[in-house]
């Protein structure tokens, strides 16, 4: 029996998830947690065959959960949920570790194959997300976004920022001082050569990095 986790800060979307995948042969959901954290908390416990990790949570994120995971429980895959299927959190992902890789507005049939596919030991792209990935590769003359230069906590600032999150509310959902948010800030505005808020925006969406924190 293989045993999944689904790690998901929206209880509905965990309990959506679980009841389509529970009646899969040979696959046990094991538990549904809300954050990195307590995935992590679990697979010290328990071994897990698959995390099915949201990209985008409060405290480490996906991101940081799937580096962890990866590093201490490598036989464990991980694959991505994500209601952003644009760069970079696609390549982010697959580099923190990921096996799949998987965009919440694609069908249950799709996560059910990405599932199939990762216990086979292959890696799984939804369509709609292999279609992103190449086409940005091709994109701006062939340039990268900046925002690929960014670190996973960068990213997750940058993106609250652009989401008109307060300052105290960023460093309270990452477990931080208000002093370490603007650090953050500031090196996310040097890294992108930006100057204000607005302009992070304006940068975020030329290149597509909008969505949900």
């Amino acid at each position: 029996m293989r045993k999944i986790l689904i790690v998901d800060d929206h209880t509905v979307v965990c309990e959506g998830i679980k009841r389509v995948i529970e009646d899969i042969e040979g696959v046990d959901v094991w538990a549904t947690v809300h954050s990195g954290e307590e995935a992590l908390d679990i697979l010290r416990k328990e071994r897990i065959d698959i995390v099915l990790m949201d990209v985008h949570m409060p405290g480490i994120g996906g991101l940081g959960a799937t580096r962890e995971i990866k590093r201490l429980y490598p036989e464990t895959k991980v694959i991505a949920l994500s209601a952003n299927d644009d760069a970079p959190y696609p390549s982010k992902m697959m580099e923190a570790g990921a096996s799949g890789y998987v965009a919440k507005g694609s069908d249950m049939p799709e996560l059910l194959e990405a599932i199939d596919t990762v216990l086979k030991g292959q890696q799984y792209l939804s369509r709609v997300v292999a279609q992103k990935v190449a086409l940005s590769r091709t994109m701006k003359n062939g340039a990268e976004s900046p925002f690929d230069e960014l670190s996973d906590r960068e990213l997750q600032v940058a993106q609250m920022i652009v989401d008109c999150v307060k300052t105290k509310v960023i460093a309270d959902r990452l477990h931080v001082s208000d002093k370490t948010v603007s650090t953050f800030r500031k090196r996310i505005f040097t890294k992108l050569d930006v100057e204000s808020d607005v302009e992070l925006a304006r940068l975020a969406m030329r290149y597509n990095v909008l969505g949900l924190v």
